[in-house]
């Protein structure tokens, strides 16, 4: 179960103009439990204006450098990560869960990887990328942008490209700037079929990781399978909560009982059906795990042992891991009488 340490914040840098990296002071006694796999996040837990908040972000350093840091871009009406953007400074101690998340990489010098990243998406793609290239693998990177300015890490993945001229390979898309050796517009069909039947049309990748909008993540998938890419090889992560535009989920308006296992503890209480499963544990004061409450990151990650739940969105877990009985227990809704769901269990 997700544990909370206290970290101090070791340097913040200004990457951008509505961005910050944040790197930590891990103490020896807890290097262990930092120890990460590259594109994995932390979940961070603050007090602020007296409401607890918890946000989950990527990592954007290497395994093998030891250390931990994560990128933050303001956005609007965010609670943490205008906090984080304008008050955090050096020195301050923030609450930090340890490394997890299913979006990862473990780089292999055989093999040829492409990713597609847009904005903030990024973070977790350059600890990938810079892990591939230390351990002799090759790299290629479309990275889409508003602006130059608005490019997160712009110059450390400049500096790559200088460093590893024969295995990074590094393509820049701005959407409202027309720029000498980039491509002017977004990361869709036209741009990607470009790279792939132009560009790399020689070129045969092992894997592909994608970050980004849902929009972006869908096209670039489609693409990827139309140029001969199975599916299993295309990884992504979702960097916002996805957009629902479908009819309104029906969910039934019966209750279930419902047992918990949770840190080798059982609680049962009734629940609503039309509530969902993380709320309802939270509501019992019960302290599951859980950070984005979109359905985006895997933190609230559990598994049915008895009776069965719908989730509203899923854009994590493959058919199957559901049929398996993993749930997001933030999109899930119990649809039995009874249900038990096991957060030790994944």
């Amino acid at each position: 179960m997700a544990q909370f340490h206290n970290l101090t914040i070791k340097e913040i840098i200004k990457e951008t103009n509505d961005a910050v990296s944040i790197s930590f002071n891990i103490p020896n006694d807890l290097k262990s439990e930092f120890q990460f796999i590259a594109g994995q996040y932390i979940t961070i837990k603050k007090k602020i204006a007296g409401k607890e908040v918890r946000r989950a972000y990527s990592i954007c350093s290497t395994p093998e450098s030891g250390e931990v840091k994560i990128a933050v871009k303001a956005v609007d009406n965010g609670i943490f990560s205008v906090f984080a953007t304008t008050l955090l400074k050096n020195g301050d101690s923030l609450e930090v869960s340890k490394p997890e998340g299913r979006f990862t990489l473990t780089p292999n010098n055989s093999k040829n990887y492409i990713a597609f990243a847009a904005g903030s998406g990024i973070t977790p793609v350059l600890s990938m990328i810079k892990s591939s290239l230390n351990n002799g693998a090759s790299f290629t990177l479309i990275y889409g942008n508003k602006t130059v300015t608005d490019t997160i890490f712009k110059s450390e993945l400049d500096n790559l490209k200088e460093k590893y001229p024969n295995n990074f390979n590094l393509h820049y898309i701005y959407s409202r700037e027309d720029i000498e050796n980039a491509l002017f517009g977004r990361i869709d069909t036209a741009n990607v079929n470009y790279f792939l039947k132009n560009i790399y049309k020689n070129s045969v990748f092992s894997e592909a990781f994608l970050c980004g909008p849902e929009k972006m993540i869908e096209t670039v998938t489609e693409t990827l399978i139309n140029n001969n890419m199975q599916k299993e090889n295309i990884h992504f992560e979702l960097f916002s909560t996805p957009v629902d535009n479908s009819e309104k989920f029906e969910i039934a308006a019966g209750n279930t009982e419902i047992t918990v296992v949770l840190d080798d503890e059982e609680t049962t209480f009734v629940m609503s059906q039309k509530q969902p499963i993380l709320n309802a544990a939270l509501d019992e004061d019960l302290d599951a795990p859980y950070s984005c409450q979109g359905g985006v990151c895997s933190s609230c990650l559990a598994r049915i042992t008895e009776g069965k739940a719908i989730m509203e969105k899923n854009s994590i877990l493959t058919d199957s891991e559901i049929e398996e009985g993993l749930i997001l227990t933030c999109q899930a809704h119990p649809t039995t009488p009874k249900i038990t769901i096991d957060y030790d269990d994944v």
